[in-house]
């Protein structure tokens, strides 16, 4: 698809007061580096004696996130699998522990707990929504435990706790505005949930719109699991943008698409760039209200390359033909893999060796080779433009050469300068 020239042409040893420090973090909005404490002499429960190792597995199995974390937990169970089957870890077979996040950050918060100092889990795998991963931050750092996390996130934070194997805003938000710029975007409508994620990658994108010559003629939040769009929709419709920049997240996007639609807005005439979309959702919201609309990911089910071929084949006979692939449970298997991988070189499940010995860790994924930076613990990702086409798949239109360095304060930005504080 090209897009339309019109003429105007974004976490029992919870410390006291931990609840209260991931409420506050939710809260700020923005990320930040991890704190330096005396974590690392937090005392590990793990048991590494016998012939399993334990992980968890922490996703939204109830609550708005469902929709789109379920997949997730699919990926995760699907590469715990494999390795299993392929002899596991360091000789171990993994025992994977599940909890229900239930699209609460202070449920991820107590689940994370939980998993770390009830079941002893030596990595947990999951969060999706920005304020889920920074209510379990401080769970992790003070218990010096590992969580992997797969969402494409705002960035602006990293923590020695967490490994991110989803994109951060270089390898997503930034690629798909350059997109559009090149496209002849000269004005953008900015829609989001109400929470950490859109409200910081909204500062992102208008940073970048005031350097690019992009108006921004609008700017709405609604609070996650909101099915009510009339008024923004028409606000929408009535700024005539030449794009709206989508951060809505879960299953808000079913009643917000369905809205864009009844007032006639069309992809050809105010296309929806989403960040949040993936194959999962598309058949939710209803591939009648959302062909050819565009997404910004690393990766989607139609990347033509064998690794990903064998992927979606053992995906679907797991859990049926019907059962699209999709970014972020890519991500979070991948993210399994380069646990496995990083405990591999370290000869050790302790989370200092796995901290000291992450950096250069590969995985050749689905997605393309990935590689962790030992600096931020974020990994490269090639960044990819999507289109929904009526076979409810997303193809990409446009790539990046190759993998991107993760930059997660954008440093390497000018106008970003300031964002981070």
């Amino acid at each position: 698809m090209r897009l339309p020239r019109r003429s105007s042409v974004r976490r029992s040893a919870l410390v006291a007061g931990g609840i209260v420090a991931a409420t506050s973090l939710v809260l700020a909005g923005c990320g930040s580096k991890a704190t330096e404490s005396d974590s690392t002499n937090a005392q590990s429960c793990v048991d590494t004696s016998g012939p399993t190792i334990k992980v968890g597995a922490l996703n939204s199995l109830s609550g708005t996130m469902a929709i789109s974390e379920v997949t997730v937990r699919n990926a995760i169970d699907l590469a715990v699998e494999q390795i299993n089957a392929s002899g596991g870890v360091m000789g171990k077979q993994i025992q994977l522990v599940g909890e229900d996040g239930a699209s609460e950050p202070t449920v991820f918060a107590e689940k994370a707990e939980k998993l770390i100092s009830s079941d002893c889990v030596a990595a947990v795998f999951g969060g999706w929504t920005s304020s889920s991963r920074k209510a379990m931050l401080p769970v992790f750092e003070s218990a010096n435990s590992l969580l992997y996390y797969p969402v494409q996130y705002e960035g602006l934070e990293s923590s020695k706790n967490i490994f991110y194997t989803g994109a951060t805003t270089n390898q997503q938000i930034v690629p798909a505005l350059d997109y559009l710029k090149e496209k002849g975007v000269k004005s953008l409508y900015l829609v989001g949930s109400d929470y950490v994620f859109p409200q910081t990658a909204n500062r992102i994108i208008k940073a970048y719109a005031g350097a690019n010559g992009i108006e921004i003629k609008g700017e709405d939040y609604t609070p996650l699991g909101s099915t009510d769009f009339s008024t923004i929709v028409n606000k929408v419709r009535t700024a005539d943008a030449d794009a709206i920049f989508n951060t809505l997240n879960g299953d808000s996007n079913v009643a917000f698409f369905r809205e864009y639609r009844n007032v006639g807005l069309t992809p050809e005439a105010m296309p929806v760039v989403s960040v949040s979309i993936a194959e999962e959702e598309v058949g939710g919201i209803g591939i009648q209200n959302i062909t050819g609309q565009l997404t910004a990911w690393n990766y989607y089910e139609t990347v033509d390359n064998p690794v990903n071929k064998a992927f979606v084949k053992a995906y679907k006979d797991k859990y049926g033909a019907n059962k699209p692939t999709s970014d972020p449970m890519e991500a979070a298997y991948v993210s399994v893999y380069l646990w496995k991988n990083t405990v591999e070189k370290a000869k050790s499940f302790d989370v200092k060796a796995i901290q000291d010995n992450a950096g250069g860790v590969t995985f050749d994924a689905p997605e393309g080779l990935v590689t962790i930076d030992g600096e931020n613990h974020h990994i490269t990702k090639t960044a990819r433009i999507g289109e929904i086409r009526p076979d409810g798949l997303i193809h990409t239109i446009w790539e990046s050469p190759g993998p991107i360095e993760p930059d997660p304060y954008l440093k390497s930005y000018p106008w970003a300068a300031g964002l981070s504080s």
